[in-house]
């Protein structure tokens, strides 16, 4: 008998002479062999890809995550090795990492914005959504079942377990009569799955006792904006702070060395670092930001690793959740010290990378062309759709998942070719 969480939606039997391999290593070849995951190597993390040689791309974020995520696995097994059953094969947590970014659209949040406000009123777009859309759905290792991962790497890869009816706060900005009149703020989308989606939730979650399910999909509601999940599983929470331990240090040094940040703007995020109760950070925190702008790459580096290895040396593993299931009642979590530490890389990123005129400007940019090809494509699909998402189009009888279509073709573009196509179209 097969573990419930490594049974497939459809049952495989695959001729594989001598084929040793788990389901999660099984999995992580899946992830690693698709279109998808390759076409993030031309998909923006903050800066245009094609600029330099130097920065990260969706790609190389995406497996510095992995590396990150199978040393907090690591780091926990050691930490609480009564636990290690629990916590699962290192090859899931790695999956997840590479995985998690596949349903991001060309050109960032830039793009993911644009996709949105065009399926206002067709069930919205968001990159996870879109993620969980991907390997259920759209990346043909199958003829309908998408990768046909495992149910623990599914429950992973879903970082909000709620749909977009049940968070998504009803826009009061008025539609705009030109694309270039968007405002991004206005029209950032929930956290959520897709409504069209639910058949692949109700599969997901079947194996839960229906008070599981029931707390594990609820939302919380936030004022005056988006409502967002509560709850995530175990194997998520591993991958959620790679997630996050990357963008906040790895982009940083991005940043660092592309000299978009100096010593004197990081000097008042080192200040409140200082002021936290934490010993590892008021013994180190002065020495490691000298290092963070040394003119000596290997200098740097050295930096780099060690803030890393504080956050993932920190991460504890807590059991304080309501639920039955262990992979929900369980997650991985940074102590109040480390997380507020984390909190300032990431709004130092925020603030002085991500807001910055050079990739506001490309964001702004991208989001005008994925508005413009969208609304080609829907003027006319038949004529302008590639073969097969055309057919896919044409095999749709309700409006909603023709236009999902038109978002699932336009979303799968690169930087690249999503430029290419625009110039085709319009220049």
């Amino acid at each position: 008998m097969v573990d419930i969480w490594q049974q497939r939606c459809s049952e495989e039997y695959k001729a594989r002479r001598h084929d040793h391999r788990s389901a999660y290593q099984r999995d992580r070849a899946r992830v690693l062999h698709s279109a998808a995951f390759r076409r993030l190597q031309a998909k923006t993390q903050i800066h245009g890809v094609g600029s330099s040689d130097f920065y990260r791309t969706r790609l190389t974020h995406s497996l510095e995550a992995g590396q990150i995520g199978q040393g907090i696995h690591e780091q926990l097994g050691n930490k609480y090795p009564q636990h290690k059953r629990l916590l699962g094969p290192a090859p899931l947590i790695e999956t997840l990492c590479l995985a998690h970014d596949l349903g991001h659209p060309p050109f960032g949040h830039g793009g993911e914005t644009a996709l949105h406000y065009m399926m206002r009123n067709h069930g919205g777009f968001e990159g996870n959504g879109q993620t969980f859309r991907i390997v259920t759905r759209l990346e043909p290792y199958t003829q309908s079942y998408g990768m046909n991962l495992a149910r623990r790497t599914l429950l992973g890869l879903v970082k909000y377990p709620v749909t977009m009816s049940q968070v998504t706060h009803i826009s009061e900005q008025p539609e705009v009569s030109s694309a270039r009149d968007l405002r991004a703020s206005d029209w950032h989308p929930a956290k959520a799955l897709y409504n069209c989606d639910q058949d692949w939730i109700e599969w997901l979650l079947s194996n839960l006792t229906p008070s599981d399910r029931a707390k594990f999909t609820q939302a919380r509601e936030i004022q005056g904006s988006h409502n967002k999940a509560r709850y995530k599983s175990l194997d998520c929470s591993i991958m959620e702070l790679a997630d996050d331990i990357a963008y906040g240090i790895h982009d940083l040094e991005d940043a660092i060395t592309l000299k978009m940040v100096n010593r004197e703007q990081w000097s008042q995020a080192e200040q409140r670092l200082k002021q936290i109760p934490d010993e590892w950070l008021q013994a180190n925190i002065e020495a490691v930001s000298q290092e963070l702008f040394s003119n000596l790459p290997f200098v740097r580096k050295n930096a780099i690793g060690a803030l890393v290895n504080y956050f993932i040396t920190a991460i504890e593993l807590v059991d304080d959740l309501p639920f039955e299931e262990v992979l929900l009642s369980h997650n991985a979590k940074l102590p109040t010290t480390a997380a507020a530490a984390l909190k300032e890389f990431k709004v130092f990123v925020f603030d002085y990378v991500i807001r910055s005129h050079q990739v506001q400007t490309a964001e702004y940019k991208g989001q005008q062309m994925i508005m413009a090809l969208f609304e080609a494509y829907e003027s006319d699909p038949e004529r302008l759709l590639p073969e097969e998402p055309r057919a896919q189009w044409l095999n749709s009888t309700q409006e909603d998942d023709k236009m999902r279509v038109i978002a699932d073709w336009v979303s799968s573009l690169t930087d690249q070719s999503a430029t290419r196509i625009y110039h085709e179209l319009f220049a």
